[in-house]
């Protein structure tokens, strides 16, 4: 065979290894062109591909009683009950954030809630999960504010409520931002719209918006360590319209009604080159596509640039023959382009054709299903840093006496926690989201510990069983992850991670039912990064299947590395997000975390799980220390605990639930005084600890709820049955005050001092 037509800097400048160029000259039986070795490198980036994290997900618990579809799809979809579906996902869009704030989180938003609608289903919620560095950082100011204002233009633009997530900072987050965006959608169609292509010669429509050269390998720059050049990298970062993006839900769904839709994939990464080929191989059949056929909005372009464009509000669907034209009409009254560019043929191939000639030719398969695997093998042992980790001891740490710590009262510290930018208000955050558009808002962000949405179901559901007006059904979402958790031990960490997601959804009253997930990791080809990404996915699916809420979908985002002033690469700590769904059948049987009337006795759940100091964020901020083990999951009591909460909301007992998280229980009781101003005193439960860990320490299986006195005795029977003694009545609500007593220590605060520490932590860092 000659020799390449590509220098070894232009095979590897697509993110090509030098073996993986011989695999694909081995499968075309020649060297690819130009257009079919772009083609290569978009499909098979880890971004795409998942060429070294899908042996690891295929241990994923992913069917359960009420999952419609799975993995495979744009979207997973889970059965509401009463004819009802829901559709969601969750999908990053990190690396471009950090080139562009603005436009890589607004681009992100879009592209998830395009991932909802090519389902059949009409977006009715987002949520994100988002990571930053040290707010003292000038840069890192520039780029929260940047990525908040371009979720807030999206999603408010396109008429889509942002509803709830989760905002951290951190050093390790400096230079490599994580946004993640999870969306949600209730199914309008009458059957789920799959992406697989069918029907030899059947008509490929291109609809949407028009192709330039914006968003060029978007999918291998999402799969490289960002570098000073990859910074500077914006041509591939895709620009949106969320106002053309309104007119594409709308056009869409009003085309999947008519029944002329065979298959629809949206051109999300790698563009039509993905769109082409998934829809080819997920059929079984191959795709022609003619690129003089696209509509364009620059001149000039090559088939390179055609096909690895990541151009927003674009879409491909497969039409039933002879129908074709009353798509066409649907889109162009919606004022968006709509053309046939394309045939379903039998060959499973996709062939690109461009000014009369063929421009590319690749199997199918060897794009989107046969590609490289990375199978690999875990450390002998855990890495060094984890190991010295693990050998901290709290006694390590100065004594906690009754008046305090290093010269610092127990109030002192309280108030310093809850101006910590992870855990204080994000009010300066959601203030920019128009979180009640839509008017399906129950729980307002803030407010709970997940969002609560109203299920509205519109006429057009042409399969509901039951009536409309009898239908009181919501639904619960949430993102979580304790990244220092994950960190510290990738394996108990992402355990608690599944399991603080499905707590928090059972604080509002839901029954946790699936998730999508979002994995953050470094290079998974250095050990330290794949031992973490193997131990997190073992964590997680053990989490999933212990708490039975299968994985419908996710997301994977790898080689989230920056390179220090000495050119070694920086990754950042693993995040695997969990985006949570829970449904709850009665929407006036629901609660929030805030205290609701004075008198109301507070009661602790889960009161015998010792809590620690270990990976904690007092030990972080007091200490200035990242160190020990995160909690452990006791997945048996955690289900009796969170089972007890929901029931006792459900009987509308409990008026407040909250789940004690970063900061421990101070910052939880103080948290839930500051809602309705309504303080609190507590008395705490003598577990033989220490001061600082009866105040701060953290773990899972608590959850702190409150409830009114004249169900106190039906409240503790009913914990008898069900927790025999794993719960305490701690204190009362009222007065203007919080008053924490643990052994001979206590904490006495107004709820002014609580407040202003709180509220103002981010507008003041903010303000610099």
């Amino acid at each position: 065979m000659t020799a390449s037509p590509f220098s070894p800097a232009e095979i590897a400048a697509e993110g090509i290894k030098p073996n993986e160029y011989e695999e694909i000259v081995q499968r075309l039986g020649r060297h690819p062109n130009k257009a079919e070795l772009g083609m290569f490198g978009v499909m098979w980036s880890e971004h795409c591909c998942y060429k070294n994290s899908r042996p690891l997900l295929s241990q994923f618990p992913t069917t359960g009683d009420r999952v419609l579809v799975g993995p495979g799809e744009n979207a997973g979809v889970i059965d509401l009950g009463h004819g009802l579906q829901l559709a969601f996902k969750i999908e990053s869009h990190n690396h471009p954030s950090a080139v562009e704030p603005f436009q890589g989180a607004a681009t992100g938003v879009g592209g998830i809630l395009r991932d909802i609608f090519t389902m059949g289903a009409r977006p009715i919620a987002v949520l994100n999960s988002l990571r930053f560095g040290s707010l003292d950082d000038a840069k890192t100011r520039r780029l929260f504010s940047g990525v908040v204002s371009g979720i807030s233009h999206y999603g408010n633009c396109v008429g889509v409520p942002t509803v709830g997530g989760e905002v951290y900072f951190d050093p390790a987050y400096n230079d490599n931002p994580l946004v993640n965006a999870m969306a949600l959608g209730l199914m309008e169609t009458a059957t789920i719209v799959k992406s697989g292509a069918a029907g030899i010669g059947n008509p490929v429509l291109y609809v949407g918006s028009t192709t330039g050269r914006d968003g060029m390998g978007g999918a291998s720059f999402a799969s490289a360590e960002l570098s000073e050049a990859s910074l500077d990298n914006r041509p591939a970062v895709q620009v949106g319209d969320p106002f053309l993006e309104k007119s594409l839900i709308e056009a869409c769904l009003e085309a999947f009604k008519t029944g002329a839709v065979v298959a629809a994939q949206d051109m999300g990464a790698a563009g039509i080159t993905c769109s082409t080929s998934e829809m080819a191989a997920k059929g079984g059949v191959g795709i022609e596509f003619d690129l003089d056929l696209v509509p364009v909005r620059e001149s000039g372009m090559v088939p390179y640039e055609y096909l690895l464009s990541e151009s927003q509000e674009r879409m491909l669907f497969v039409a039933h023959k002879g129908r074709e034209q009353e798509l066409i009409d649907i889109f162009h009254r919606w004022g968006l382009q709509a053309v046939v560019a394309g045939t379903v043929i039998e060959e499973p191939i996709v062939r690109i054709l461009f000014q009369g000639e063929i421009a590319a030719e690749v199997p199918a398969s060897a794009l989107a299903e046969n590609t490289p695997l990375y199978p690999r093998e875990l450390p002998a042992e855990p890495p060094a840093y984890a190991q010295q980790a693990w050998k901290w001891q709290v006694s390590s740490l100065p004594a906690a006496t009754t008046a305090g710590i290093k010269d610092q009262s127990w109030s002192q510290i309280l108030l310093t926690l809850l101006d910590v930018p992870s855990i204080a208000s994000k009010r300066w955050v959601y203030r920019q989201y128009d979180h009640q558009v839509q008017n399906n808002t129950v729980l307002l962000p803030g407010g709970a510990d997940a969002a609560v949405i109203r299920i509205r179901p519109l006429e057009q559901i042409q399969d509901l069983t039951t009536d409309l007006s009898k239908i009181n059904t919501g639904v619960a979402a949430t993102v979580d992850c304790n990244s220092r958790y994950v960190y510290l031990h990738p394996y108990e960490g992402a355990k608690a991670v599944v399991a603080e997601a499905a707590r928090n959804l059972s604080c509002v009253g839901a029954e946790p039912v699936a998730v999508t997930d979002n994995l953050n990791f470094g290079s998974p080809e250095k050990p330290t990064g794949y031992w973490q990404l193997a131990e997190a996915c073992r964590g997680l699916s053990e989490g999933c299947s212990a708490m039975s809420t299968p994985v419908t979908g996710g997301n994977v985002s790898l080689y989230n590395e920056t390179f220090d002033a000495n050119g070694q690469p920086q990754p950042i700590y693993p995040t695997p997000v969990i985006g949570m769904v829970g449904i709850i059948d009665d929407l006036s049987r629901i609660c929030g975390q805030s205290w609701q009337n004075a008198g109301d006795l507070i009661y602790l759940l889960g009161a015998n799980t010792k809590p620690q100091l270990g990976a904690s964020e007092y030990l972080n901020t007091v200490h200035q220390t990242v160190a020990g083990m995160p909690p452990a999951i006791d997945f048996s009591s955690e289900l009796k605990v969170q089972a007890a909460c929901r029931h006792g909301i459900r009987q509308s007992w409990i008026k407040s639930a909250h789940d004690p998280a970063e900061g421990g229980i101070a910052v939880a009781l103080a948290e839930s005084c500051i809602g309705l101003g309504l303080g609190a005193a507590v008395k705490l439960p003598n577990l033989g600890l220490r001061l600082d860990e009866d105040f701060f320490g953290e773990s899972g299986t608590r959850i702190l709820v409150s409830i009114d006195p004249t169900n106190r005795s039906a409240f503790e029977l009913y914990l008898q049955s069900q927790l025999a003694a794993d719960w305490l009545q701690v204190g009362v609500v009222g007065g203007d005050r919080l008053q924490i007593i643990a052994q001979e220590g206590s904490i006495d605060l107004s709820l002014a001092e609580i407040t202003q520490s709180w509220t103002m932590a981010l507008d003041r860092r903010l303000a610099i």
